[in-house]
């Protein structure tokens, strides 16, 4: 397998409810770890890896929304429902669904074992707000100015959180 993929999510993730959305943006991206991984264990090494702490002091700084590392120990395992900028939508033992405060984007990670370790899931959902002049929803010039953006973050971040499994779970660091 690449290191990350663009690839469907499972049929039972939470994604899904934004994806048949009227004008929504969905994203979906996944890669695999050679070792069984919780999602408690994903989610918190995602949400502190180097780069999303870049994120989370942005959100810090500009919208005063701080988050800790022990606070993303608690949203990983269950206990907070509250994480910087995000509130909990839906949670299962395998998958979050989280949405922004501005109630506009939404970010889902999940679990999924695999025959070769775990499959990590990772994708965003981006809601519209405003109706385009053919009353069409619209994500508007904004978002969509910054698409390209938002996918190679997107994969840096799921690379970054496989990078830190690996290093946690004492695997080899494979090149793609």
């Amino acid at each position: 397998m690449l290191t990350i993929q663009k690839s469907p999510a499972p049929a039972n993730a939470f994604l899904h409810k934004y994806a048949s959305m009227p004008g929504a943006y969905t994203d979906s991206y996944l890669t695999e770890i050679p070792s069984q991984v919780s999602f408690s264990d994903y989610a918190f090494a995602f949400y502190t890896t180097p780069l999303f702490k870049v994120e989370r002091l942005i959100l810090s700084l500009t919208v005063r929304k701080p988050s800790t590392d022990a606070q993303a120990r608690e949203l990983a395992d269950g206990v907070r429902g509250q994480f910087a900028a995000w509130t909990v939508e839906a949670r299962d033992e395998n998958q979050i669904l989280m949405c922004d405060f501005a109630g506009s984007t939404r970010s889902w990670l999940m679990t999924v074992p695999s025959e070769n370790g775990s499959c990590l899931y990772f994708g965003s959902a981006v809601v519209p707000h405003r109706i385009a002049q053919d009353g069409k929803p619209s994500l508007g010039f904004f978002f969509t100015a910054l698409l390209g953006f938002h996918k190679v973050y997107s994969v840096l971040l799921l690379s970054s959180a496989r990078s830190k499994l690996r290093q946690n779970h004492h695997l080899p660091t494979r090149r793609p």
